[in-house]
């Protein structure tokens, strides 16, 4: 929907099962009109669009992507995002560190993210920017080839740049730095925008094309302040291309039901990764039970850790028994950030994609539960 005449708000339908053209669109008929018809039913309705990469390839052949933007039409929606993080198969199987492959050291994926832009480049309407969000580059521990990253990057910008002046849109890209991707804080996001451009014959061209997608979720989970972590990436330049609205989970490490509070959301699709602050170094765990296993250690308690913060989307209008607790104060802070600089970023995606892996009493039916974000978002705006 419009939040005004140039910022937009969505949901994004990675939330929904769907790996081929006919899915999605399927998906989009089923769940997302009656989303539209809840929250916005005589305004234009605007779609953040989850495509794969087998989904984006068929969307692009025969007549697909000219009858998707007369159904767009016909309903009164329109698309102006597209999640291109994960690539693949994103529900019902083992997800974890699989969603980062193929990584930006790929051609493989620069190949599925120019194929995106191909296709926003199309169905952002006039006036409106386009962007895609994507991964951090890789997977910390996959150690990847860094000069391959730059380079796919720096392809992927010279083929935005040309869509965008064949199509007069402001089409951009949003690295989405998360807890132990290649880069994943705000300090770690700044070193690594400061190699990229100093690889490059055209750093302005990076600049202008290539930005970061930030998570509200992944930078509570690092323990970053809002205000500072947007304050420094505008500071030194970096385009805020989206922002995803999310919600995570938090617990004192010093009460003793917490872990087992917080040990009913391991699940087998998904990364979630756990990080501590304290006293002395933040300590990064890559999934729940290798957390659990050193939480659980009566050694651990000498280490000076007093607080624990984990990658696991719940609603935003979520607030968990305790003694968990959410982090959604990150995104009100997000949202304040807003009111006191409206430029600094026009597209704003709510994305809980655990729909499917929710505890039962964080769970309600699907469309409710989205419905509901929505009205929270617009009741902190």
């Amino acid at each position: 929907m419009h939040l005004d005449h140039n910022h937009h708000l969505s949901y994004c339908t990675n939330i929904h099962p769907a790996e081929t053209w006919v899915e999605t669109l399927g998906a989009l008929q089923e769940h997302t009109l009656k989303v539209r018809d809840e929250v916005s039913p005589d305004k234009p309705y605007a779609i953040g669009l989850r495509l794969s990469a087998d989904a984006a390839r068929e969307l692009l052949e025969g007549d697909n992507l000219p009858s998707f933007k007369a159904w767009l039409s016909e309903h009164g929606c329109y698309v102006f995002t597209i999640n291109g993080f994960p690539y693949g198969s994103f529900h019902g199987t083992r997800v974890k560190e699989n969603v980062y492959r193929p990584d930006w050291s790929s051609p493989d994926r620069l190949l599925y993210t120019n194929n995106l832009f191909d296709i926003i480049a199309q169905l952002a309407p006039e006036g409106v920017e386009g962007s895609v969000s994507t991964l951090p580059g890789s997977f910390k521990s996959f150690e990847a080839d860094e000069s391959a990253i730059f380079e796919h990057l720096e392809a992927c910008a010279r083929h935005i740049e040309l869509l965008a002046e064949r199509t007069g849109r402001d089409l951009h890209l949003g690295l989405e730095p998360e807890p132990l991707g290649h880069f994943e804080h705000t300090r770690d996001t700044i070193a690594f925008f400061d190699r990229l451009l100093d690889s490059s014959d055209d750093p302005e061209l990076l600049l202008r094309r290539i930005g970061i997608n930030y998570d509200t979720c992944h930078f509570a989970v690092e323990f970053n302040d809002c205000h500072t972590a947007l304050d420094t990436f505008r500071k030194a330049g970096l385009r805020i291309s989206k922002v995803h609205l999310s919600n995570a989970l938090a617990f004192d490490l010093d009460t003793p039901s917490a872990l087992e509070a917080i040990a009913q959301f391991h699940e087998p699709t998904y990364l979630h990764q756990l990080i501590t602050a304290g006293k002395g170094t933040n300590l990064y765990f890559t999934d729940l039970p290798e957390a659990l296993a050193e939480l659980r250690d009566p050694a651990f308690s000498s280490q000076g850790q007093q607080e624990a913060r984990v990658h696991f989307h719940i609603p935003l209008y979520a607030e968990p028994e305790p003694p968990l607790r959410s982090t959604k104060d990150h995104v009100g802070d997000l949202l304040a950030y807003r009111r006191s600089h409206p430029e600094f970023c026009s597209h704003f995606e709510i994305e809980t994609y655990t729909w499917g892996v929710l505890p039962g009493d964080l769970q309600k039916p699907i469309v409710r539960q989205i419905a509901e974000e929505y009205r929270w978002v617009l009741s902190q705006l």
